[in-house]
């Protein structure tokens, strides 16, 4: 008989580990020889600055104006993180209230779905005429945008727990608390941890959006003033800056995948 259970993996199951060192050197060669491929490219058929940088001249761009970058950096990430966790927190909740309550699902995924119809780009000009040019556009734009892969992978977790766990619960006249914190929640943690691989990186790309409509500061500012001044190595630059961070966001919701679902 085991005496630790909960701490080895099943026979049928999968160790998670961490990338391996050949894994991590494989992608470092990829991103490097499609880096040198970008430069010789550029080199070789002169392409235009104003048309396609090279990815040295980004590079001196990052260097040469790195304050400007981090603190736009810094502003972005902010929006995206308040946003994206009102998202989490609305669809969350959303999502058990249409679970204990069956009758209200219909119409509250209908009006889910409207709401994720909706164009964004129409509906940030009328946040910033509401609200102003602040954080509050940005923020409710990117609890929008997060909001409704929260609210259907949550939901359809919490109604993917085994019925044969749910009949045990119901025989040892389990209350419905219990059999959401101990049976459904469990159950739905995965398809939560799914969601955010998608709503982390979108958060950016919504703030992004939100800020190029009308913002004093973060990376959308950026890339609307090179842009305006055809700047495309401060375009890419900022470009950059953003995809770096949803890289980064992604590899948080990971580890934290890893830390909290810690029996799979």
């Amino acid at each position: 008989m085991r005496s630790e259970l909960s701490l080895e993996p099943s026979p049928g199951g999968t160790e998670r580990r961490a990338p391996s060192p050949t894994a991590l050197l494989s992608i470092v060669a990829i991103v490097g020889l499609a880096l040198f491929a970008w430069e010789t490219i550029v080199k070789v058929r002169e392409i235009p600055v104003y048309l396609l940088p090279a990815p040295s001249i980004v590079a001196n761009s990052l260097v040469r104006n790195a304050g400007r970058y981090l603190s736009a950096t810094g502003m972005t990430s902010l929006e995206a993180l308040f946003g994206l966790t009102l998202g989490i927190t609305v669809g969350t909740l959303v999502a058990i209230v249409i679970t204990f309550w069956c009758g209200l699902e219909r119409g509250v995924l209908a009006l889910a779905i409207l709401i994720k119809a909706t164009p964004i780009v129409a509906i940030v000009p009328l946040l910033i005429i509401w609200f102003g040019f602040g954080p509050v556009p940005k923020i409710t734009v990117i609890a929008l945008m997060t909001f409704f892969p929260i609210l259907v992978n949550v939901h359809a977790g919490l109604n993917s727990t085994d019925s044969a766990l749910l009949d045990l619960f119901h025989s040892l006249n389990a209350g419905r608390w219990e059999r959401f914190r101990y049976a459904q929640w469990p159950s739905a943690l995965p398809y939560l941890f799914a969601a955010l691989k998608v709503a982390g990186p979108l958060s950016l790309v919504g703030a992004v959006v939100a800020e190029w409509a009308g913002a004093s500061n973060g990376l959308g500012r950026v890339m609307w003033l090179a842009y305006s001044n055809l700047d495309m190595p401060s375009l890419f630059a900022a470009v950059f800056c953003s995809a770096l961070m949803g890289i980064g966001l992604y590899g948080l919701v990971i580890a934290a995948e890893r830390r909290v679902i810690f029996w799979r």
